[in-house]
């Protein structure tokens, strides 16, 4: 396992310019529609407290479950080094924990709920360039570099470029990593969250694994809420394709299986694609739905994309947990995140 090979970084070696990405997280500033003008078109803007406060836990559980999994590269320690820390449940050391795109695409993901009540996808296609302008060294993804500048002077193009990305679109794991605190938000209609997941998931990832990857992810922080989360309802609810096949063989596997032999099994965000990070996620998410630190540890423990498997498991479980029972430790060292 110590062996096992891991994907190169992605994001570069610099300090995150946060003050930049709270500005920006804060008030987008590019859009269809004017603020003042949504809260009077919008008749959805007002989510009902419940919603708000679930999207808000599973939030703050995405951002940890990403800061987290971002110590684990080979930019911070060595992987043989990595791995016996986390069997041996040692806290990574360094005094501050900084979130990556992940959690800046889902807090552009929660400003747009916060402002609309619904998904409104020019306006999340400004929030996303805005929030890429605002602090590109987050450790983006190629497709996202090519994609977010071109959308910060019309974002409306998003039409027209995302599904020229990779030919197709991109079938990668960026939709789902973002996506759990929307579906926390409308958790009590899952009919709805698949609809404002496809939507959420459309405006970067056209092709249909990377829409369910995000359909999935999403019904999975809504079943979280609900007290009802299981891989296989999770594959139940995910569009066909190789994600619910992924999710159905996840459903299979025992919870008694060692998390790193799962992740080889289901896949661990290595290849940067949807059906291979989403299954593993959900099953570790599904295997401590009452426990954090633990899932967050169990997910870890598979290596690969761990801050985006880290981050996805986080907002599953905390929809439901929020932080509770999370070390302080924890709490004190990962970035804040830049919400009123």
């Amino acid at each position: 396992m110590p062996g096992r090979a891991r994907p190169e970084r992605r994001h570069l070696a610099e300090p995150p310019d946060v003050q930049a990405a709270s500005r920006c997280v804060n008030g987008c500033t590019r859009g269809p529609v004017a603020r003042d003008d949504v809260r009077m078109t919008h008749p959805n803007l007002r989510a009902d407290g419940a919603d708000r406060a679930a999207a808000r836990r599973s939030l703050e559980g995405l951002a940890l479950g990403d800061a987290f999994g971002e110590r684990w590269f080979p930019l911070f320690r060595d992987p043989d080094r990595a791995f016996q820390e986390i069997q041996a449940r040692r806290t990574p050391p360094e005094a501050e924990w900084h979130w990556t795109d992940d959690t800046a695409l889902a807090l552009a993901v929660h400003r747009v709920l916060g402002e609309y009540g619904t998904v409104d996808q020019d306006r999340l296609a400004a929030c996303f360039a805005d929030t890429f302008h605002a602090d590109p060294a987050r450790g983006y993804g190629h497709g996202m570099h090519v994609l977010l500048p071109e959308l910060l002077a019309a974002p409306e193009r998003w039409r027209a470029l995302a599904p020229e990305l990779f030919e197709g679109g991109s079938l990668g794991n960026g939709a789902a990593m973002r996506v759990a605190p929307l579906g926390a938000w409308f958790h009590a209609d899952l009919a709805r969250v698949t609809e404002q997941a496809v939507l959420s998931a459309e405006v970067t990832h056209a092709h249909p694994q990377g829409i369910a990857g995000a359909v999935a992810v999403a019904v999975a922080a809504a079943l979280s809420v609900r007290g009802e989360l299981s891989v296989a309802a999770v594959a139940e609810a995910t569009p066909e394709g190789v994600v619910r096949e992924g999710l159905a063989r996840a459903a299979a596997l025992p919870f008694t299986t060692a998390p790193w032999k799962a992740a080889d099994i289901l896949g661990n965000g290595r290849r940067i694609r949807a059906d291979d990070t989403v299954p593993f996620a959900v099953w570790t998410a599904a295997r401590h739905p009452d426990d954090l630190t633990a899932a967050l540890w169990s997910t870890a423990e598979g290596f690969g994309d761990v801050d985006t498997t880290c981050a996805i498991t986080g907002g599953i479980v905390a929809a439901r947990t929020g932080l509770s029972g999370v070390p302080a430790e924890w709490l004190k060292r990962r970035e804040a995140l830049p919400l009123p």
